[in-house]
Parts: C-alpha cells; sequence; structure tokens
C-alpha cells in the first residue's frame, strides 16, 4: 500500500518538473504523514473500544484491583504503546530512500517508548500502594516510601536507556561511564537516600503509623500523620496546618508519639493544686462530725477513726494532747475524699492507676497532685473531664477547712492598703480625743 502510494504521488511530482530527489521527498514524506495520521487514529480508536468493553468490565467486577488500575490510567496508558508499534513496524517502507531519516523515526520511538514504559510501570506501582493501602496493616506498615525509591530506580534506568539510544551506546559501557559521577549523583540524592534509609527504619522498628498523634516541638508539629513518603513525613496539626518533617529527621531527632495512650484505653490527668500549709491541722471531734456528713467518706472516717482509738488505747496513748498518739488530719481526710471521688467517678478509667498524693512542699504550699485516666480519649471531652475535676477540687477545699495557696492580686493588695488606711485613721482619731478633753 504503501509502494503504491509513493507511486502516485512521485509521479505526479515528476508531473510538476521536479528531479528526482525532491520528487522522493515530496511522496515518502506525504506517505510517512498518512502513517502518522493512522497511528492517532488507531490510538483514540484503541481508547474508545477500552472504554467501551474493558472499562465497562471492570466497573461491574466484584474486584477492587482493577478499579484502582483504571484509576491509575494503567490500561490507558498501556494504549500509547499502539500508535508507536505501528509507527515502528511501517517507518522503513514510508521512507525507503531516506535510511538515515527512518533511523531517526525509530530512535526516537524507541525513546517514546522507554518513556511509555516508565509511565506505565509508574501507575501499576501507584495502584499496588494503592491495593496495599486497603489493608489495615498498610496503617502500622506503609510501603508509600519503598515504591518511591522503585519508582525513582525505574525512571533512573529509563534515562539511562535513553541517552544510551540517543548516542548509540551500550547500557553496560554507559553506567562504567557514570561510576565516575557517583560522588555527585550521591549529593543530589541525599535526601531521598537519608529518608529512604529512615522510612526502613521507621517501619521495621514500628516507631510511627499513619493515624498516629505525634509531637515534634521542633518542627512545630502536633497532630495525626497523614502520609510516610520517602523524604517527608506530613502531619495534620490540631488546627488544621500541615505540617512536613523529614523522614531520616524521625529518626536522629527526638519525637513523641501518642498511640501508647490511644490504645491503652484511657488518657493521662496529672495536675497538682497548692494548699496553703497554715490551713493543715489535726482534725477535732466537731470536724470529724462534721465530714462524716460527707457522703462518700462517712465510712471511712468512722472505721479510721475505729483503728486509731484501737491503736492508741492498745498503746496506752494519753488522748488528752492531739500531739500524741495517731490523729486524722484535714488533708489527710481531703485525699482520702478525693481518692473516693475518683474511684466513683463514671468517666474516670477505674482499670488503671489512681492517685491523690503530696508532692514537696515549697514556698508555694504542699503540692497535692492527682494522678487518674480519662476514659474518653477525645481532646474535647478530656478537657472536659479535667476542668470538671479540678471545678469539683477547688470549690470543695474550704469544706475541709483547706486553704489554696494564692499569690496575691492587686485587688486583694488594693483591699489590704484601704483596711491599713482605716486602721491607721483610726488610731489617729482616738489620739485626738484626749486631746479634746484635757
Amino acid at each position: 500500500m504503501f509502494e503504491w502510494t509513493i507511486d502516485i504521488f512521485k509521479r505526479f511530482a515528476l508531473s510538476l518538473k521536479l528531479n528526482e530527489y525532491y520528487a522522493n521527498l515530496l511522496a515518502e514524506s506525504i506517505a510517512f504523514v498518512g502513517l502518522f495520521v493512522v497511528a492517532i487514529v488507531t490510538y483514540y480508536l484503541t481508547r474508545f473500544i477500552i472504554k467501551r468493553t474493558i472499562y465497562q468490565f471492570i466497573k461491574r467486577s466484584k474486584t477492587s484491583f482493577d478499579d484502582i488500575l483504571m484509576k491509575n490510567k494503567v490500561i490507558s496508558r498501556a494504549s500509547l504503546l499502539v500508535p508507536s508499534y505501528i509507527l515502528n513496524e511501517f517507518a522503513d517502507e514510508t521512507l525507503p530512500s531516506f535510511p538515515a531519516a527512518a533511523d531517526f523515526v525509530q530512535d526516537t520511538i524507541e525513546v517514546y517508548v522507554i518513556f511509555v514504559v516508565a509511565f506505565i510501570l509508574d501507575a501499576v506501582i501507584s495502584s499496588i500502594n494503592d491495593f496495599y493501602n486497603t489493608f489495615e496493616v498498610s496503617k502500622s506498615k506503609p510501603i508509600k516510601g519503598l515504591t518511591q525509591v522503585f519508582k525513582i530506580i525505574i525512571y533512573i534506568i529509563a534515562s539511562l536507556l535513553i541517552i544510551a539510544t540517543l548516542i548509540g551506546k551500550d547500557v553496560g559501557n554507559l553506567i562504567l561511564g557514570l561510576g565516575t559521577l557517583s560522588a555527585v549523583m550521591m549529593l543530589v540524592f541525599r535526601d531521598p537516600i537519608l529518608g529512604f534509609v529512615g522510612g526502613i527504619q521507621l517501619t521495621l522498628n514500628d516507631m510511627v503509623r499513619i493515624g498516629d498523634w505525634i509531637s515534634m516541638p521542633k518542627f512545630g508539629a502536633d497532630g495525626d500523620v497523614l502520609e510516610i513518603t520517602l523524604t517527608t513525613v506530613k502531619v495534620q496539626n490540631w488546627d488544621k496546618t500541615i505540617t512536613t518533617i523529614p523522614t531520616y529527621s524521625m529518626v536522629s531527632d527526638y519525637f513523641t508519639n501518642w498511640r501508647g495512650m490511644s490504645e491503652s484505653g484511657g488518657r493521662r490527668i496529672k495536675r497538682h493544686i497548692n494548699i496553703d500549709m497554715a490551713s493543715v491541722s489535726f482534725c477535732t471531734p466537731e470536724m470529724l462530725e462534721k465530714y462524716k456528713h460527707f457522703q462518700l467518706i462517712s465510712d471511712y472516717i468512722t472505721k479510721k477513726e475505729s483503728e486509731i482509738e484501737k491503736f492508741n488505747a492498745s498503746n496506752k496513748i494519753d488522748a488528752s494532747n492531739l500531739v500524741n498518739g495517731r490523729r486524722q488530719t484535714n488533708l489527710g481526710v481531703f485525699r482520702a475524699y478525693l481518692r473516693t471521688y475518683f474511684e466513683n467517678h463514671p468517666r474516670v478509667n477505674q482499670e488503671m492507676t489512681i492517685i491523690v498524693r503530696q508532692l514537696q512542699p515549697t514556698e508555694l504550699g504542699i503540692p497535692l497532685e492527682v494522678y487518674l485516666f480519662s476514659k474518653n480519649q477525645a481532646w474535647v471531652a478530656y478537657e472536659e473531664l479535667q476542668s470538671d475535676v479540678f471545678d469539683h477540687i477547688l470549690a470543695v477545699i474550704p469544706k475541709f477547712d483547706l486553704r489554696v495557696f494564692q499569690a496575691p492580686s492587686d485587688a486583694s493588695l488594693s483591699k489590704l492598703t484601704e483596711v491599713f488606711l482605716q486602721v491607721r485613721d483610726q488610731e489617729k482619731e482616738q489620739e485626738k480625743v484626749p486631746e479634746k478633753t484635757a
């Protein structure tokens, strides 16, 4: 067919008084353009057939992998090979008088095929990663960084093949020649190499997973891990901003992973409040009788008093003086109250540690620390419980004849100054009274 086409246009060119060379050039150029048009039409025809047949079959199938292949355009990219096949098969027949041009066309087609094959493999690797992400194990062992390494290798090989094709040398010799540039390539690919090593360490040591809550103050990251790639870890902070952290920094630097807290079933509340030391005292019978009306510790006080009385009696303690023997203090009763309060609180995890303890006293008073775990780990619910707990503590402290230590504020200092001035004025008035009488 191409010989017949070339012959017709060659005769036409000769009839226009063109010489043999230009007649061949015109005829064979028209034949090649015709071949190119046929290749393009075949490509679009192939895509039309694929959409009408294969895509429809994929949409109706129950498997998900073929849908992922379609989403990543693996099949549509494969159809790009159709025109290259047609051009490669018939380029020699359309350019019989110009073998150098035919060789150039075939080299160009070969470069094009390498590009297309690289794109197809890229899409296949992306599809494998997407399919792997449908499994639960992908959250603990993501492979996106590994797939990116394979993609880089594919494009490096493709680039070497293209260069070898263009310069007409063997790939092996080309690779040997590039050995002298290895130091430069190490510098160029330093971050991907470090990221790849870091990604492997993160995955093998199970240091971070997609969905983990991590904190890394150095990079301003505090939120959920969205993505782990070859060079970066993407974190969505609680204010919905996105922070990207170099993958290798997750291995070389410090960060906090809150996964253990999430999996434990509780979220820790650890906070203290300062008690005025001057308000701590032994409990008098009147104080204990008042505290017995507090339902949560009524039984505790009765049991504790009985235990103390037995101890003092067995040891012949003189109970007339509060210093002698064992005695309850208002702070100790208050600690017992808080512990019982937490043990009966519906939003506190009863299977985890509950402690109410004193810390080292300081110039700010006695730090009374509560240590417990919230059942609900969600941020809002956790903060609400923490606030409710300390609202109750602050409100109930005076009921136990205790005071919270608080540094004087402007208002309290102003009131103190006002009282001082009133006392001074009264003293001056009293000094004037004897003078008037005299």
